[in-house]
């Protein structure tokens, strides 16, 4: 389903990704780990037609992301891409549900479909009973929940989870990962960062993947299996 081939970005003389390539397939489940700085970030922006990369190979679902105009890449991320942003982007004069249910209402749905559609989404995050409330009048973590929601309302193919502190808890991670693991369909990209100090790990870019608990593996070998959820601490 994503297929990544020698990607490679450089932000004038610093090179932040050299020659990446991975594969994720359909219900799989990956994360990408590294320090701040290290082009996790990035890499899921270029693989969401956000960041032109120098060189190599993006493709999702047979489309070449990399030769994708502007317009073309918009129409792809609304259709078959959620997103879990790091600032949350919850619009505060927008009830919880209507947050969740934007994307559908950005794809012309009927809104008695969106209306259905959000709830059964915030009620698999917890927050059944609190559609109609405001973000003010929502916690931290309640607003962590709704963005997980909105980036799954729309049954995307592929959940890019864009750094911290989005789902950078254990506990919000395990949220994000069961919450996907319940959509078969679905794969599943977040990206953490590794509060530790010395030098980044392995790979070129410092990223390490892993999928379920205690599995690691270098950025180039990311995703071969199956999604697991994984417990929350």
């Amino acid at each position: 389903m994503l297929r990544l081939s020698g990607v490679t970005k450089r932000f004038g003389a610093r090179t932040v990704l050299s020659a990446v390539s991975l594969e994720l397939d359909q219900g799989e489940y990956a994360a990408i780990l590294g320090e701040s700085g290290i082009g996790k970030s990035t890499l899921l922006h270029a693989i969401a037609g956000l960041e032109p990369v120098d060189s190599g190979s993006i493709q999702f679902e047979g489309v070449e992301i990399t030769r994708l105009d502007d317009d073309a890449a918009t129409r792809l991320r609304r259709a078959r891409f959620g997103f879990v942003f790091q600032a949350f982007h919850i619009l505060p004069h927008l009830s919880v549900a209507q947050n969740v249910g934007l994307p559908l209402m950005l794809r012309g749905v009927p809104q008695a479909a969106i209306d259905e559609r959000a709830a059964a989404l915030v009620a698999a995050v917890g927050m059944a009973g609190r559609e109609a409330s405001l973000p003010r009048e929502r916690s931290g973590g309640e607003l962590q929940r709704g963005a997980i929601a909105r980036a799954l309302v729309g049954d995307p193919s592929l959940v890019l989870g864009m750094n911290r502190p989005a789902i950078s808890t254990r506990k919000m991670s395990s949220r994000f990962c069961n919450c996907c693991a319940s959509r078969s369909n679905s794969a599943a990209l977040p990206a953490f960062s590794l509060h530790t100090r010395g030098p980044p790990p392995r790979t070129a870019t410092g990223a390490i993947g892993w999928s379920g608990p205690g599995s690691r593996r270098s950025i180039e070998q990311l995703a071969r299996g199956k999604r697991q959820g994984v417990a929350a601490e």
